[in-house]
């Protein structure tokens, strides 16, 4: 029992996350607090924070776990901003050491003795990218790839509970249960499904019924928000990010139904059914055969879901990143990475946060041509044919 206890102490404090955690804090130790709010959410949280009990006194536009965490962590902070802006970020800190730590995992099960490299260019992408300390999304990311840990080593009740964290945290995490309909029985697949879905129904469905008003303002906020940073929001004319309004508008659940930007030219509606058609397509032609395309399977399915999406948000890319890392050739996914990172740098903050709101002609264009490959990498690693066949000729 000790020798267990000890050995997951010791790979928690393997030298990448080690060192991840030593930038982190020379980080917060010399860098001003401006610095680290730098162009992010932080302060947008601290104020939405400032207004009162999330889907009861106000409604927000996201699932109830971060708005609940952040309540806490305003009230632990005694109001004070910079108090709450560096709890929040030690928090964001040890979700993304602990994401870390399951990458290492998945890799070593995936590569072996030669998952290094993609280890340490993942810790590299952690360190530096600050889109990983001003949103919350990490929080959603970690919940995600344990869940894609625990289905691979089939624990499917636990891997429901995770998923579930993660869809109360984000909605995103769900589309890792494309795995689990994949590689598992469908009595597994249906299990792991109903543990995520029930419990993110139990957590909704309670707010509901305590907060009707606002709960359904919380969750209706997202489908009235028009497109942005998307070919979209282009067609639509749309030269907006994802924020919403005043804070104070929060308090009545009416302006959560307030349209944002300009009305869709192209229903996103209309647009599902090519992406879904293409999305089954893949699903059923795919052979789950090693870790390795499980996480492929997952990486296309996010990809369809973001050249359908209405909207796009740069820290979004902190879900695609280990995603590619873990399954492509080794230089092919530190290119893929690298660019899709400096593209949307490029996008926030560089050009966005100076009003250069016409530059998204230039990277949401990259952005989609960059999304598109990566379905053909991620696909022609699922192909029957590019799988399968190899294999059997080898033997033979």
């Amino acid at each position: 029992m000790l020798h267990k206890l000890v050995s997951k102490i010791s790979h928690f404090f393997y030298p990448p996350i080690t060192l991840f955690i030593v930038i982190r804090l020379l980080l917060l130790i010399a860098v001003p607090i401006e610095g680290i709010t730098g162009y992010g959410d932080l302060v947008n949280y601290y104020k939405v924070a400032s207004l009162g009990r999330p889907f009861f006194d106000n409604w927000v536009e996201f699932p109830p776990v971060f708005p609940i965490l952040s309540m806490l962590f305003y009230k632990l902070s005694a109001g004070s901003q910079h108090a709450y802006v560096y709890m929040l970020v030690l928090l964001f800190s040890l979700a993304q050491g602990c994401s870390l730590a399951i990458f290492i995992k998945l890799a070593q099960r995936i590569y072996g003795t030669l998952a290094d490299r993609r280890v340490w260019t993942y810790m590299a992408f952690l360190s530096g990218l600050a889109y990983g300390w001003w949103y919350f999304d990490v929080l959603a990311l970690w919940a995600m790839l344990l869940g894609v840990e625990l289905l691979l080593d089939n624990r499917d009740f636990r891997a429901g509970v995770a998923l579930a964290l993660g869809t109360l945290t984000k909605y995103f995490p769900i589309l890792a249960l494309v795995i689990a309909w994949r590689s598992l029985s469908i009595r597994r697949a249906i299990s792991i499904t109903l543990v995520t879905l029930c419990l993110t129904g139990m957590v909704i469905g309670g707010l509901y019924i305590l907060s009707p008003a606002m709960t359904m303002a919380s969750l209706r906020s997202q489908y009235n928000k028009g497109s942005w940073e998307t070919v979209w929001a282009l067609i639509d004319n749309n030269f907006i990010t994802g924020n919403f309004g005043p804070e104070t508008n929060r308090f009545d659940p009416q302006t959560a139904g307030i349209p944002t930007g300009n009305p869709a030219h192209v229903s996103p509606w209309l647009t599902l059914a090519p992406f879904v058609i293409f999305g089954l397509w893949t699903f059923l032609r795919t052979r789950i055969n090693n870790p390795r395309s499980a996480v492929s399977l997952l990486g296309v399915t996010w990809a369809v879901f973001l050249l359908w999406s209405p909207g796009w948000s740069p820290q979004w890319v902190l879900y695609l990143i280990p995603l590619i890392l873990l399954t492509l050739d080794e230089r092919e996914g530190f290119l893929m990475t690298l660019t899709l990172v400096l593209t949307n740098l490029l996008e926030w903050p560089i050009l966005l946060s100076r009003g250069l709101f016409k530059g998204l002609w230039i990277t949401v264009p990259v952005r989609e041509l960059l999304l598109i490959f990566l379905v053909y990498l991620w696909y022609r690693q699922l192909h029957p044919a590019l799988i399968l066949k190899p294999i059997v000729d080898q033997t033979d």
